[in-house]
């Protein structure tokens, strides 16, 4: 009987020692590393995703035209401003988080990405003022020189906040009188609408100080043909569509806006029938004099529906020299578009069902198409 137990005691021990042979080795731990993007491509572009499904986590995802390959992914929180500063190595984003994700305790910030690694290095918290709203470039500006950003706040008093982008503080607010969005120009300048139908500058200081104000004269009609507040950079300013498809340039190259006289997009016959519209009404080309924008048939109150076709319009001589029905590419209505700034221009299309089109700017053929790019890719930004 004990020489069956030493027997059975035996083989326990025999059976271990194989299973430890058969044992392999602990895997290493999984690492996790950065890897930083190189500088920005000619063909990149931001495409900010709205996420109606889910608003408290929205996106940009950097797109190279080039390929169709989605390099990386920014969080941009709720309803973000987003901004890349003058030097391009920074992007910065106005959002609000809360505590409890849809509710609870509100933080409004101003969080700065580094552009090579897309991570934070670092943040401003606001005031529980922020204006939410989607995307625009007049939702969150720069100062010329990066010292600065312009965010705007709503209470629903409208005013403006000033932060030092360099040593991340919130320098003060300053009262905007009705007027509302903010765009950038000079080292101090900021100007922003009014629903008057006209446009406030205001001149600050290093300190964030106002120092000036003026009011321009009425440059738009705001009860009955009021423009698109996204506005389009132009190399001296920018330029404003509004509802029935006037063009509105705006210099900003001196001290004072100065407004042109507008100009038409649609003849008089079509006027009213076609309209520009979607999330962002058009972009431009300086190379090459070009307007491109989102044109659709449609009444009074469609001024949000995406392009059935995109118009091609050259700015010098106010006319169209060219239409792209998207049509015979089975695309969606395009709700935004964005042309690169080289001199083999790519124009990108985000279409209503979460796609980016990428076209030759020039000719209008459909190059690729990058699918699943958020639920509503609602802004493009070019990267350089």
């Amino acid at each position: 009987m004990r020489t069956d137990k030493i027997a059975v005691g035996a083989l326990a021990l025999l059976l271990a020692g194989a299973a430890m042979a058969a044992t392999p080795p602990p895997i290493e731990p999984e690492r996790f590393t950065v890897e930083k993007l190189p500088e920005a491509g000619p063909h990149w572009v931001y495409v900010v995703d709205i996420a109606w499904l889910n608003e408290i986590d929205e996106r940009a995802r950097i797109l190279d035209g080039d390929t169709g390959r989605e390099l990386g992914q920014l969080d941009l929180g709720f309803m973000p401003g987003i901004a890349i500063s003058p030097d391009r190595k920074t992007t910065a984003v106005s959002t609000t988080y809360f505590a409890r994700g849809g509710h609870g305790q509100r933080t409004d910030v101003v969080e700065f990405h580094d552009n090579s690694t897309l991570t934070v290095k670092g943040e401003v918290v606001l005031p529980t003022r922020r204006a939410n709203m989607p995307p625009a470039y007049t939702t969150l500006a720069w100062s010329s020189d990066g010292a600065l950003l312009y965010v705007p706040y709503l209470t629903p008093a409208s005013s403006m906040g000033v932060i030092d982008a360099q040593s991340r503080k919130v320098l003060g607010e300053i009262d905007t009188a009705g007027c509302a969005m903010v765009i950038a120009h000079g080292p101090r300048q900021v100007s922003m609408l009014c629903d008057s139908g006209r446009m406030m500058t205001l001149v600050v200081d290093d300190s964030g100080k106002e120092t000036a104000r003026s009011m321009s004269d009425v440059f738009f009609d705001p009860e009955n043909d009021p423009i698109m507040v996204q506005g389009i950079p132009m190399p001296a300013g920018m330029a404003f569509i509004s509802y029935l498809g006037d063009v509105h340039e705006v210099d900003f190259s001196g001290p004072q806006p100065r407004m042109s006289q507008p100009w038409p997009l649609v003849g008089a016959a079509d006027r009213g029938h076609w309209r520009p519209g979607g999330t962002q009404s058009g972009t431009y080309h300086a190379g090459t004099h070009r307007l491109y924008v989102p044109m659709h048939q449609g009444g009074e109150g469609s001024h949000k529906m995406g392009g059935t076709e995109i118009w091609v319009f050259d700015t010098t001589t106010h006319k169209r020299v060219a239409r792209w029905p998207l049509a015979p590419t089975k695309l969606e209505s395009v709700v935004a578009l964005q042309v690169t700034g080289d001199d083999k221009p790519l124009l990108f299309g985000a279409t209503e069902d979460g796609a980016v089109a990428v076209f030759d700017a020039m000719t209008g053929r459909l190059q690729r198409v990058a699918r699943n790019m958020g639920q509503t890719p609602w802004y493009l930004i070019s990267a350089r």
